[in-house]
């Protein structure tokens, strides 16, 4: 059944969804384009303009598009409108370009004063625009709260996200009023960098960011993509803070003046001395020098190649001895062995002194000396060679794409007037760093044909943000149900305000951990927020509604876990943790649910560091004071309130049948305490089980511990499941579980993916046995289909249903996932009813809750036929052939109903289809002929379906 979803006008949840359509605000200032210096280019003043009315802007310009007089102008006219310091952080080296540009285009009423400070010493008041360097401000030589607005000149040096620079510039900027950054490479590297300037920005927290954007690999810590549902909504947003431009042509200009000259590229792979390759791991000599895939590797093949590059540097210079080039390069040997070989050339370096470098930096501008040595490090930012040079020569290639481009773009740019020729030389031991920077450059043209793709097509201020981003609320609902189930795909608040009151059995659901995940492009989804607070908020819209659809007296089950928060996110430092469960205790509080306990499920640090790098034995050794312990699981016991508040029981209790006893004479009665006779299996509920349900886990045998050198050639896997059960009958001993992992760790065979040797507990409210692995993501990979990215064990679920349910109640789930609550309330003899956004995981999940409809179908044709679980019946020969051959042996080719009912729902569902067939030879009715369809009784066709259905099929 399909229905659109619907909103009451004034529905307060509607108004939720909206407001977390967020985009920059526009908290500036307005100015007309005659306010704006005249001697700018049109898009030059159009740019200006829209910064300074959004207040906090990013301006990615190419090469050559006057960044630089943009950046004056956006802080004379701050001064104007906020009379205030004004400040612009500049790299290394290129002060006289801003200089030179003031004295060029700003005179009369357009007139501005620059002055160059090291310190707060050199500020002398408010008619001036300081310019400083990032060293400066780095140090805290300069309080940048003491300025009005501020500019950072080339600024992707924000892009390394978890770097000083990073970390130190967001709190020191944080209260001034007016931020700019103006760079032409935003993010050369990986788009998700583009994030780190709208958080300098103030636009958006960088972490908030990351995950509303971002898909993590939940096997390998900081691999992030785009999320491919959210790459419009994504640009759309960046483009609210930022704008891209190739050329004025982007924004409806004239390109008249500002045409890119062209560009020759020319690889020259220089051969390597293989002799020494030297040896591998096992110290076998090699033949052939690997390719060099590592900084370290690169650096020893670019010392090892040095003669060869430096005579090719040689070779191409006599191509043309009067050209003027700059020379790049990464190692001061190259220096050397650069300034040995070509007479004349002048070198900027790191020893040399600010003076001496920007006097050669200037001089090479102006024409007077043929030949610069220079690092990408030092001048490839900012420095405009483009006069008298249209030649450069790479003695060297890098990992560094930023780096490497902005060296390229020093002569390639707008004012070029002749074509350019770019020279890289290589050895053959690093074609990998030319594979690299060849990949990096074409995602660096993508990037920027995207953006301006979007420029061109909105301008600067024309989004369509209702159009476009309103279509992410919302979903048409569908449902499916069977006998024994219902699930609808829908968003959860909407589902639950559907559900009848006092109509649930159970709740069991693992709620999303705030922002860590998004599931769905949806605003409905409830990983779409912003932070913890605001995730709790739209909670507020749901929990009411569970309260009032779960029976008075019964339980809520919900499934949490804590957040790792890293120091490069929080600017901490020190990865932290979120107390996600706490804070779910007190949110179920404050709307009338009763907290019953907590049950704590034991997690595997090995594996959580290997995602998070927070607990790694190498920081240990470092500062001990940085270790916490690894993030366990939680699942928080949450109860309605019963009807009488006098008697402490459900208004339907949950009840337990004890089991069966054998009387004398064959038949059987309930157990009552002390009873000894023998038990009937599974007929009911033993105070065994109640202990081990108690305690959480099941104790093995053994008489003795093993010692070291069994232990080893037991193998890591067997190891660790037989430690956990010796430890649970031993006394525990700390001093004796560190000294096993350390023998082990000496002969090799402590894992280093995964806890070997886990710390037992036989705490009731503990649990260290949970499969991790049981999940419906073994289905989903088995068929190749998307896994579930927070999947929930099934050893989880199923113990909660049978503590906490009765036969025939409702299990439900808000956010259902692939269905596994219903999917295993269904095999438990409950029924199943859940919700899901996700139209992929709703889709598997209806699957799912077939198969295991499809499964419990043979039992219900057996109570149908009022055979009961100890009568025996025959079996076709293939499924005797797997039992247990006591059972079938005893019986004679016969089986009790309840071996049947456990063998069969062991059986993969194709097995399962051909094993009905067994039946149809009339076999079964041989001991019950009153209930044969000949004999006069009604007749029973019951056709199950085992194959997927055909809207699932699809």
């Amino acid at each position: 059944m399909n229905a659109p979803v619907t909103f009451p006008a004034d529905d307060p949840y509607l108004d939720f969804l909206r407001g977390k359509m967020q985009l920059a605000k526009a908290d500036g200032f307005d100015v007309t384009l005659d306010d704006i210096n005249p001697a700018g280019a049109p898009h030059c003043r159009a740019i200006v303009r829209w910064a300074l009315k959004g207040g906090s802007r990013s301006i990615f310009a190419s090469f050559g598009l006057h960044k630089t007089f943009m950046q004056i102008e956006l802080m004379r006219l701050v001064g104007q409108f906020a009379p205030g310091l004004r400040l612009i952080v500049i790299p290394l080296g290129v002060r006289h370009e801003f200089f030179a540009e003031a004295e060029e285009r700003f005179a009369g009423d357009c007139a501005v004063k620059l002055k160059f400070i090291q310190s707060d010493a050199g500020i002398e008041g408010e008619d001036t625009i300081y310019l400083t360097n990032y060293e400066s401000v780095l140090a805290g030589k300069i309080d940048v709260s003491r300025f009005v607005g501020a500019s950072l000149d080339e600024a992707a040096v924000l892009r390394g996200y978890g770097t000083k620079t990073f970390q130190t510039f967001l709190p020191l900027f944080k209260a001034v009023r007016f931020k700019f950054v103006a760079t032409a490479t935003p993010s050369p590297n990986r788009t998700k960098e583009l994030i780190h300037y709208a958080g300098f920005l103030g636009v958006m927290d960088t972490g908030q960011a990351l995950t509303r954007f971002f898909q993590r690999n939940s096997e390998k810590a900081g691999d992030l993509t785009l999320f491919p549902h959210k790459e419009d909504e994504f640009w759309l947003w960046v483009h609210s803070w930022a704008v891209f431009l190739q050329s004025p042509s982007d924004l409806g200009f004239s390109d008249d003046g500002y045409v890119l000259p062209p560009v020759t590229v020319n690889w020259h792979e220089v051969p390597i001395d293989h002799s020494t390759a030297g040896e591998d791991r096992d110290g076998q000599g090699l033949l052939l020098r690997n390719a060099a895939l590592g900084v370290v590797q690169a650096s020893a093949a670019k010392r090892d190649s040095l003669a060869a590059r430096i005579a090719k540097m040689c070779e191409l210079i006599a191509q043309d001895p009067e050209a003027h080039r700059i020379l790049w390069h990464d190692l001061e040997d190259e220096r050397r062995a650069i300034e040995a070989a070509v007479p004349g050339v002048r070198s900027i370096y790191g020893t040399q002194g600010l003076e001496a470098n920007e006097k050669n930096a200037i001089g090479f501008k102006d024409g007077k000396f043929r030949d610069l040595a220079t690092k990408p490090e030092m001048s490839g930012a900012g420095n405009n060679f483009q006069k008298h040079c249209h030649w450069a020569i790479f003695v060297g290639v890098g990992f560094k794409f930023h780096d490497f481009i902005q060296a390229v773009h020093r002569i390639v740019r707008f004012g070029q007037a002749h074509e350019c020729r770019i020279d890289i030389i290589f050895s053959e031991a690093e074609r990998e760093v030319r594979r690299n920077l060849e990949g990096k450059w074409a995602e660096h043209e993508r990037l920027m044909a995207r953006m301006a793709e979007i420029i061109r097509r909105y301008g600067l201020d024309g989004l369509p943000l209702d159009d476009v981003l309103s279509r992410s609320i919302g979903v048409a609902r569908r449902e499916e149900r069977g006998e024994s189930f219902v699930i609808a795909h829908n968003d959860a608040v909407l589902e639950a305000r559907q559900t009848a009151s006092a109509s649930i059995g159970e709740i069991v659901t693992s709620i999303p951990f705030a922002n860590h995940y998004e599931y769905t492009a949806s605003y409905n989804d409830f990983g779409h927020t912003d932070d913890n607070g605001h995730f709790w908020r739209q909670m507020d819209f749901l929990t009411p509604e569970l309260l009032r659809i779960l029976k008075p007296g019964r339980l809520a089950c919900i499934h949490v876990k804590d957040r790792v928060l890293f120091g490069s996110v929080t600017g901490e430092g020190v990865p932290t943790v979120s107390p996600f469960h706490a804070e779910a205790i007190f949110h179920y509080l404050k709307h009338g649910f009763q907290f019953v306990g907590m049950i704590t499920i034991a997690t595997d640090v090995v594996k959580e560091n290997n995602q998070t790098y927070r607990l790694t034995y190498s920081e240990m050794m470092k500062d001990a004071t940085k270790m916490g312990v690894g993030c366990p699981e939680y699942v928080l016991l949450f109860r309605r309130p019963q009807s009488d508040l006098s008697r402490g029981y459900a208004d339907e209790p949950v009840v337990h049948d004890k089991p069966l006893v054998i009387a004398p004479d064959g038949s059987h009665e309930r157990w009552s305490d002390g009873d000894r006779r023998p038990q009937v299996a599974a007929s009911g509920y033993t105070l065994a089980r109640w202990q081990l349900d108690a305690h959480a886990f099941w104790p093995s045998s053994g008489d003795r511990l093993l010692t070291t050198d069994e232990l080893v050639r037991l193998g890591p896997k067997p190891l660790r499941a037989l430690f956990q059960k010796v430890s649970e009958e031993a006394i525990y001993d700390f001093d004796m579980h560190v000294k096993l992992g350390e023998e082990l760790a000496a002969r090799d065979s402590l894992s280093k993916t995964y806890m070997t040797l886990d710390p037992p507990s036989k705490h009731e409210a503990v649990w260290t046995d949970v499969v991790r692995m049981l999940t419906l993501n073994g289905e989903q990979a088995f068929k190749n289909l998307e896994k579930h990215v927070c999947p929930l064990q099934f050893d989880i679920v199923d113990r909660l249903i049978d503590r906490y349910s009765n036969k025939g109640d409702i299990v439900y789930d808000p956010f259902g996932g692939l269905m596994t609550v219903p999917y295993r309330a269904i095999l438990k003899g409950r029924r199943g009813q859940a919700s899901e956004l996700s139209s992929t995981y709703f889709h598997d999940g209806t699957h799912y809750c077939r198969k295991a409809e499809a499964q419990m179908a043979v039992p219900t044709m057996f109570d149908m036929l009022g055979i009961g679980a100890d009568d025996a019946v025959p079996a076709p020969r293939s499924l005797l052939a797997k039992a247990a051959p006591a059972p079938a042996a005893q019986q004679g080719e016969r089986m009790t109903l309840a071996q049947l009912r456990d063998l069969l729902s062991r059986l993969p569902e194709d097995e399962l289809a051909r094993e009905w067939g067994g039946w149809d030879d009339g076999n079964l009715y041989a001991n019950f002929p009153d209930r044969h369809p000949k004999a006069g009784a009604p007749a029973i066709v019951i056709e199950p379906d085992f194959s997927r259905p055909a809207e699932a099929a699809e």
